[in-house]
């Protein structure tokens, strides 16, 4: 398909004054948006600026108080996902929409199965499957079972999917968050294929770094409204944030000057299978101790031993001079370690339960007697850290699946700051969150050290890990393979070159 617009062309895709309000809530005031074909649009802001509800409106997920959608020049009345999808529009959200069971093929052409007599046609379904991945520029069996894909891969039958229904337009929510650098750079060159195919994409990310080196133009949404568009080699990073948080930051990173106190958590020779290998280090009073390296390095496979979620083959663990045997997590949490886990919808929150009841989880003892729950010293407690942390949320009774990533990651945050607990393992802390919700957590992770905790900092970001931490363990392949303790004067390339091993 060869290009078919320019960014001074009629736009692709027009939406004006859209509106949309939930109860209590105001998410969308009056938003325009403009997409041409060939373009990579960036839609920025923080959480609960209005991004989701917006694309979900697009989507047809949602049906907006008021407003229009115009595509292609010609009025669009999208009430469903399937009037969406009639309409040209294909949205990749963070979360595959794909059955795990089923084959790449089959989910390609899922509800637009190719049939004739009733029968499905595999053999033409396939082939069509084939010449959709050598169009997007990448091998991928239409035979195998997408559970046995990798996450990059998955990612590129969510894309196949989006062009086999002729799709103009393609929305793509967070789509690195889960990738390794190497599949990063392959999907840019993906979206770099669908712009010369004349396709216009909706970029959502929160790492600007992406930004920068994708997009054509940015619109950034503050408070359910239209902020800015601007050209990206137009804007700098610092006003890009300014944008999207509506003050000034005056480092993106807080400084911290805590002195660093005795060993609180001493580990030697951990090792789980070939996924945690003689990991041995220490971690301090005040401490933000870095741990980075490649997605399957074995960070999260250790922080799992240290929580006790995972048994470990051999290897001892002391706390404040103590030995720690860890059985079970009841175990880590008595000793006074927290846990914010990398995935925070699976393994930090029951999403369908009200985010009161999420907070005193690991409090009941706290708030209970004799087996019944006071609803009103939970509620009360809960109540100063949603003024504390500012947690955007209607009410302590909602369910916590309809909070955005951000206030999501802090209602975490609160129900372990409740425990006080004196080491604390944050595992990705800020994926998928934006910059101003980013420094805010920050600057707790900060008053976390000032306290005299320890504080063991997982991230991809390199940026995060340099700017962050005292001091820098670099994993690769189970193995802690460096240490940085100028980390000051450490680069981001001298960190890759610990984690390539």
């Amino acid at each position: 398909m060869p290009a078919i617009a320019s960014a001074t062309d009629t736009p692709l895709l027009q939406m004006r004054g859209i509106s949309k309000s939930f109860p209590g809530v105001q998410a969308l005031r009056g938003v325009d948006l403009d997409l041409h074909g060939g373009e990579v649009l960036a839609l920025l802001g923080e959480n609960g600026a209005g991004k989701s509800t917006l694309i979900k409106v697009l989507a047809g997920a949602h049906v907006p108080d008021s407003g229009s959608i115009t595509i292609g020049g010609v009025p669009a009345d999208i009430r469903n996902p399937t009037d969406a999808r009639r309409a040209g529009v294909a949205v990749i959200y963070q979360e595959f929409n794909l059955v795990p069971s089923l084959t790449a093929g089959e989910n390609i052409f899922l509800g637009i199965e190719l049939t004739r007599g009733g029968l499905i046609r595999k053999g033409e379904e396939h082939a069509r499957a084939r010449a959709l991945f050598r169009r997007i520029g990448v091998p991928v069996d239409p035979a195998a079972a997408c559970r046995d894909l990798t996450v990059a891969q998955q990612q590129v039958v969510e894309i196949a999917k989006a062009l086999a229904t002729d799709a103009r337009i393609v929305v793509m929510d967070e789509p690195s968050a889960t990738l390794t650098p190497q599949e990063v750079e392959q999907l840019f060159a993906i979206i770099r294929e669908l712009k010369v195919q004349g396709i216009g994409v909706i970029y959502i990310s929160h790492r600007l770094e992406e930004i920068f080196a994708l997009a054509d133009r940015v619109l950034v949404l503050r408070d359910g409204g239209h902020v800015a568009t601007r050209p990206v080699r137009e804007v700098r990073r610092e006003e890009l944030i300014e944008l999207m948080v509506g003050r000034r930051l005056d480092q993106e990173f807080p400084p911290r000057r805590v002195p660093i106190g005795k060993p609180r958590l001493v580990v030697e020779h951990l090792c789980r299978g070939d996924k945690v290998r003689d990991v041995s280090f220490r971690l301090h009073a005040g401490e933000v101790l870095g741990l980075t390296g490649l997605v399957g390095s074995g960070r999260t496979e250790t922080v799992r031993l240290l929580f006790g979620a995972d048994r470990a083959d051999a290897g001892t663990l002391t706390l404040d001079g103590k030995p720690l045997v860890l059985r079970q997590p009841r175990d880590a949490i008595r000793a006074g370690i927290a846990l914010l886990t990398e995935d925070r919808k699976t393994q930090g929150l029951v999403l369908n339960r009200p985010v009161r009841e999420n907070f005193g989880l690991p409090n009941l003892a706290e708030f209970s007697r004799l087996g019944f729950i006071n609803r009103r010293r939970e509620q009360t407690a809960f109540t100063r850290f949603i003024q504390n942390l500012k947690i955007r949320v209607p009410t302590p009774e909602e369910p916590a699946r309809n909070l955005s990533g951000g206030n999501q990651q802090k209602v975490v945050l609160a129900k372990w700051l409740q425990r006080n607990c004196e080491v604390v393992l944050f595992d990705e802390p800020t994926r998928g969150i934006d910059v101003g919700s980013k420094y805010e957590i920050y600057l707790l992770i900060n008053e976390l050290a000032a306290a005299g905790k320890a504080v063991l900092l997982i991230s991809s970001e390199l940026p995060e890990v340099l700017g962050m931490s005292d001091r820098i363990l670099v994993m690769h392949e189970g193995r802690i393979t460096g240490e940085i303790t100028d980390v000051k004067s450490a680069t981001q390339e001298q960190i890759l070159h610990l984690a390539v091993g």
